[in-house]
């Protein structure tokens, strides 16, 4: 049940007839923020004082009067100026819950079904999945499980990056620096070598070309520092400038520092420089190559099709072992045989224009138009982006698009919907679901094209090792007094282990960034999955440890009675659950899911502490307890599996 909006129904109703547009003040209605003065609380007396004539307080009276909830609340309270606090009624809370946990989707309703494509975790399959696209991956999984179960028709579509200029990379590398015996025992090592390789060179030619810019930029800087030193300290407007100029003077160092390390780490490789003195214009060199592949030249394209089936294995093995399904993937080379079609419609429909020999389409809001065909005939990213919206389109027919993409991605994306509008896809949603940046332990952002990424699997491994530590330890075990099989502990190492770096990742704000740090992801205690995984386990304890087994058959014959603060707390916290499933998707937030079952394990921990399950006082209160158990690992399972995260009976 979504209690907060039966509650915001009952306020509009109440405000129908009284004031304009009453669904607008009704959802001033939230939860309570000081638990000890009600379960909710309305805020809507204070903003209506002036546009109805009259006192804040007298406001408050009026709508309490006209208000309709003594089914579902005890009577509305009024506090300070005009708020007014709503306490449920006992009763509403045991007869409600009685209801959702005899239901296997706790008693949550199916929306009326919008059609959504999802496209996430997208890697460019000519090298190893890292850590840098767990983000995408687990967001978009989780969007996907949610609004599933909430009734709608989703399509997840992992556009992979199989047609790049990534390929053209591979392809050079192949041609001139493979290793062939390390081709045949480890294709996916060797081709990202390959890459990472042709990469550096690239890299280093173009910090050559950078370096005395970058000097001199230094030079001018650290002059305009020394000069603004020089000036008076006591001039607040001079302070304000050296602030300035000090951190300008800091970038360009940062800068000079990083080209200075891709120029030291090429020349201070006798092997790699000479590789980079007989392979000049390596950019360009590797252009060629790509777009030789995309022109089909015979070679490029075998090569391509030896290359791409192992890449595709190698990232696949990582899905499987993070349980990521999806219904198609769709990579770049898919679409690449639409494109010149559709620029030629483009053109013919003066939807896209001819600008200095390229093909652009202009858009409002923005300089400069987004190019679709470069003045060469190749065609773009935004070019495959808008033959993806085409075909989704014709074959999904979507409501909604939804692409989970890091944000630095977000010009791109505002350019690619305002091209969808202005080319006729007008009627579908389009939105980029931004996400924040995955650090390391120095707080920098793990480098994508750098020799030294750590790839997923090894992290994935690594988590599972700290779980097994962590929540196997023979000490932990022993005082819980659980005699666990060898391969059981390892069952639950993986689940703790995979649970943990997908928690980690959903659990903050996907705006933000965040530290990867396996060892306290898997703690038993604080925000972790691992915390919500023993929640659960516990549970089931309780039930093993009983002489009684509740299921959703029976549990109609176990009826709930609070005869303590925190039983009801609890059980007000589950009804919330569907509440917690609609607000993650509102704006597309699986964080809010997560912070939900942390609260709800965090409450059955004080709940465990505070109320004696099997030694309670009284049969009847045993058996409500023991029904307030079984509601708890319904919401933790369910909860979790939403996030694609499982659970194990032991722990």
């Amino acid at each position: 049940m979504q209690i907060l909006t039966l509650i915001r129904s009952r306020f509009e109703q109440a405000l129908t007839g009284w004031v304009e547009n009453p669904s607008e003040p009704a959802q001033r209605v939230s939860l309570s923020r000081e638990p000890q003065l009600g379960d909710y609380q309305a805020n809507i007396a204070m903003p209506l004082a002036k546009p109805l004539g009259l006192k804040p307080l007298d406001v408050a009276s009026k709508l309490c009067e006209r208000l309709k909830i003594e089914d579902i609340c005890e009577p509305p309270e009024i506090a300070g100026p005009g708020f007014i606090n709503l306490k449920l009624r006992d009763q509403f809370i045991a007869d409600q819950l009685s209801k959702a946990v005899r239901d296997e989707r706790f008693g949550i309703d199916r929306c009326d079904p919008k059609t959504y494509v999802i496209d996430y975790s997208a890697p460019n399959v000519a090298k190893p999945m890292h850590v840098g696209h767990i983000r995408s991956t687990v967001i978009g999984d989780a969007l996907t499980h949610i609004l599933r179960f909430l009734g709608h028709r989703v399509i997840s579509d992992n556009h992979l990056g199989d047609w790049g200029t990534q390929f053209g990379m591979v392809i050079y590398g192949y041609k001139h620096f493979v290793n062939e015996s390390a081709l045949e025992a480890a294709p996916v090592a060797e081709l990202s070598r390959l890459y990472r390789l042709v990469q550096q060179i690239i890299g280093y030619q173009e910090a050559k070309t950078k370096l005395a810019k970058a000097q001199e930029q230094v030079v001018l800087a650290t002059s305009q520092v020394e000069k603004l030193r020089a000036l008076s300290s006591s001039d607040s407007k001079n302070a304000k400038s050296l602030k300035s100029a000090v951190k300008e003077l800091d970038g360009y160092q940062d800068t000079l520092r990083s080209i200075e390390q891709k120029i030291a780490a090429v020349e201070g490789d006798s092997q790699l420089a000479k590789l980079a003195a007989e392979h000049t214009d390596l950019e360009t060199r590797a252009q060629l190559e790509t777009a030789k592949l995309h022109a089909g030249d015979q070679e490029n394209l075998s090569l391509w099709k030896l290359f791409l089936p192992a890449c595709i294995a190698e990232i696949e093995t990582v899905y499987q072992r993070l349980g990521i399904h999806f219904d198609y993937q769709l990579g770049e080379s898919f679409y690449h045989p639409m494109l010149g079609g559709l620029v030629e419609k483009l053109i013919a429909s003066k939807q896209a224009v001819e600008s200095d020999g390229a093909i652009c389409i202009f858009l409002d809001g923005y300089d400069a138009p987004m190019l679709i065909r470069k003045r060469d005939g190749a065609f773009l990213y935004a070019t495959t982006d808008l033959a993806t919206i085409e075909y989704r389109m014709g074959h999904f027919s979507p409501d909604a698009i939804l692409y989970v993409v890091d944000h630095r991605q977000s010009e791109h994306f505002g350019k690619l919907f305002a091209a969808a509008r202005a080319i006729g896809f007008d009627k579908v949603q389009l939105h980029h679901i931004s996400f924040g940046t995955v650090l390391g332990s120095d707080g920098k952002p793990f480098k994508t094209r750098s020799g030294t990424v750590i790839g997923l699997d090894y992290l994935l491994d690594e988590a599972i090792d700290r779980a097994y530590q962590a929540a196997c330890n023979p000490d932990r075990l022993q005082k819980a007094g659980l005699e666990i099989t060898e391969e059981e502990k390892r069952n639950i190492a993986e689940v703790v282990g995979l649970g943990a770096i997908k928690y980690a990742d959903l659990s903050h704000n996907r705006t933000s960034d965040y530290e990867f740090n396996t060892e306290k992801m898997v703690q038993l205690e604080g925000n972790t999955s691992a915390y919500i995984q023993y929640s659960y386990a516990r549970v089931t304890g309780i039930f093993r440890n009983s002489e009684i087994q509740i299921d959703e058959h029976n549990v109609h014959e176990f009826p709930f009675k609070f005869a303590h603060v925190s039983e009801r707390n609890l059980a007000l916290l589950l009804l919330q659950f569907e509440d917690a499933l609609h607000q993650s998707v509102e704006e597309y937030y699986p964080s809010v899911l997560a912070t939900y079952l942390f609260a709800v394990a965090k409450q059955f921990s004080s709940f465990f502490d505070q109320c004696p399950v099997i030694k309670a006082d009284s049969q009847e209160l045993r058996h409500s307890r023991l029904a307030l158990c079984f509601a708890t690992g319904r919401v933790l399972k369910l909860g979790l599996k939403l996030l694609g995260i499982s659970v194990v009976p032991r722990m």
